[in-house]
């Protein structure tokens, strides 16, 4: 449920009113408008049978939320969220680029392909250090060292950092070398990972996972959420379908339904989803255009010679003339992308 005030309710009236929330167990979220206020009440609403809220000083409405999720829901938040991640904000007027190999494999790597990516304008490095894989015996990822690495390129290059972490020893170790935690596609539903990146209040981007409907999806996002972290960025990066001319299947449609349905950020990353480079481009321009928040694209600088994902990371080249024409689609669209250092 929601409580809507009155347009120049007092914040008295607002403490009050969560005093009383509070006192009875629930949880509560306050969502400051332009023009209104709204609290959010979390738990179980049974306890407010006897307690007549809509007569309180400064309550304009009382709203029950219909969907599951409630703190990544419109209902709850009707505008949309800016994160902010060390001065760069997603979900604004200006796109978002983040780019960097699979994996982290050796310093020379990682360090060109920052400086790579940074000069076409990207503002974070992304690399994995913990690397899930179908089969046990593949890379597995530098683990801590890889971290450093990326930490170390940061330092050059001033570009933040993302990485996946994929337990909640991962994330105790990374959270002293990256801006932001990734939640990859094989860990969508593992609530237990999900909870520990919600404690932890560093931002996140939380990915679809190929089997997940998007209302999955979005309650899923709750687990991150209902821990006090609200600083959550979707990510779509495919589904499976029957189709096999690509890994996956961007779900194109994913970004303006979430836009609909949720306040949340949403970026694509068109990497996995076609598993092949040449199909980045296009579908890179159709998801900036859907009205997607920025890209996450894999680029390394001898794709031939990756130890993972080598058909679908883009050379430098590559990626610097996808920087250029998603600079060029932004300013149709009435968005902004600085191309370039």
């Amino acid at each position: 449920m929601i409580i809507v005030m009155k347009q120049g309710s007092q914040d008295k009236e607002i403490v009050e009113i969560s005093k009383v929330l509070e006192s009875l167990g629930l949880g509560v979220h306050i969502s400051k408008g332009t023009e209104r206020t709204i609290i959010g009440v979390l738990g179980d609403k049974r306890v407010l049978s006897d307690v007549p809220l809509e007569l309180m000083p400064g309550v304009e409405k009382l709203v029950p939320i219909v969907e599951s999720y409630k703190l990544a829901g419109k209902t709850f938040k009707p505008e949309p969220s800016v994160i902010d991640v060390q001065g760069v904000k997603i979900g604004g007027k200006e796109l978002v680029m983040m780019a960097g190999p699979c994996a982290v494999e050796s310093r020379e790597q990682i360090m060109e392909a920052a400086f790579a990516v940074k000069k076409s304008g990207a503002q974070f490095l992304r690399g994995g250090a913990f690397k899930p894989r179908t089969s046990p015996y593949a890379f597995q990822g530098l683990e801590e060292e890889g971290l450093k690495l990326l930490k170390e390129a940061k330092d050059a290059t001033g570009l933040l950092i993302i990485s996946e972490v994929t337990s909640e020893k991962a994330v105790e170790t990374a959270d002293k070398y990256v801006d932001m935690f990734q939640i990859g596609a094989r860990n969508v539903q593992n609530f237990q990972l999900l909870r520990e990146v919600g404690r932890s209040q560093k931002p996140v981007l939380y990915k679809r996972g190929p089997s997940t409907t998007i209302d999955e999806w979005l309650n899923a996002a709750e687990y991150i959420m209902s821990e006090g972290n609200h600083n959550v960025i979707l990510c779509e990066r495919g589904i499976r379908t029957f189709e096999t001319a690509t890994r996956n299947t961007l779900d194109i449609s994913a970004v303006p339904v979430v836009k609909t349905s949720s306040h949340l950020p949403i970026i694509v990353d068109p990497s996995h989803a076609a598993g092949k480079s040449q199909y980045i481009l296009p579908l890179s321009k159709a998801a900036i255009a859907a009205g997607a928040d920025g890209l996450i694209i894999e680029v390394h600088p001898n794709p031939r010679c990756a130890l993972s994902d080598a058909a679908q990371q883009l050379k430098p080249d590559d990626f610097n003339n996808l920087c250029k024409v998603i600079s060029e689609i932004a300013e149709i669209i009435g968005r902004e992308f600085h191309y370039g250092e």
